[in-house]
């Protein structure tokens, strides 16, 4: 790789970190460079990581996005993306997030898991995945973009750390045997209002095959899912837009329900 490409690669995640932090969003990556390769957007979102590691920020777990059809719809693609979870962005079930420090946030409700062991290798099974979840999980993860708009490229999002902004996390319980994610149901409401709904099907026909996808995709450049992590494996429905003053709950048939509060 030229210098060039290294110098790029390092501005462009130090504009994104620079967006944030000042609240000024940057234009799409895509929007001066064309058909970026996922590789490289995957590169800037490893710059922009590195650079929080080092200012204190440690590694809580991994995120799958755009797994489902309507968020593939809603934001034009056709496979999923990855990012990761750092310690700051987690929060307990709640919690209250202040609108002014997010730029242009969505909400998602997702089924999510907390690891029990390693999950690594190029051809992870489904029972493999199952296997390695300790515990289940409703979540409601906050996605935000750092750029002038949502209409973004899925180079991107990769870019921005898979749109990732906040995570809010449900009580945790074991993964029984009997327990079927795809089947399992989520009602989202606000202030008090059933909005959307959504099934684990939505996930890639199962939450689990997003572990699979991810494992996957993190052994490709040398990484895995580790014990103790937690995943998010994408949403069961479309965003949502996440205005201040309201209450955002999913809850589900078998799950702990899952409360944000947006001051």
């Amino acid at each position: 790789m030229d210098d060039q490409e290294d110098r790029w690669i390092a501005a462009s995640a130090s504009a994104l970190l620079t967006a944030e932090y000042e609240q000024v969003p940057i234009e799409a990556l895509t929007v001066r460079r064309p058909g970026l390769p996922l590789a490289t957007a995957y590169r800037v979102q490893k710059a922009a990581v590195a650079r929080r590691i080092v200012g204190g920020a440690r590694v809580f777990g991994h995120k799958a996005g755009v797994t489902s059809k309507a968020m593939q719809e809603q934001m034009g693609v056709d496979e999923p993306d990855s990012g990761v979870l750092l310690d700051h962005m987690v929060l307990p079930t709640g919690s209250a997030v202040a609108r002014s420090v997010l730029m242009q946030p969505r909400v998602e409700a997702e089924i999510a898991f907390r690891l029990g062991c390693d999950l690594a290798g190029p051809n992870v099974s489904e029972d493999e995945a199952r296997a390695a979840v300790k515990e289940v999980f409703l979540a409601l993860e906050v996605i935000d973009t750092r750029f002038t708009s949502w209409r973004i490229t899925v180079a991107d999002s990769i870019a921005d750390n898979a749109s990732c902004a906040r995570v809010v996390t449900g009580s945790m319980v074991p993964l029984s045997a009997e327990m079927d994610l795809a089947a399992e149901a989520l009602v989202v409401s606000v202030d008090g209002t059933a909005v959307v709904t959504g099934a684990g099907r939505a996930v890639l026909g199962d939450p689990l095959r997003a572990l699979v996808w991810l494992a996957g995709r993190l052994h490709r450049c040398g990484d895995g899912l580790r014990t103790g992590q937690l995943v998010l494996p994408g949403a069961v429905h479309a965003s949502l837009p996440l205005e201040a003053r309201s209450t955002v709950r999913a809850r589900s048939s078998h799950l702990p329900p899952v409360e944000l509060h947006v001051r």
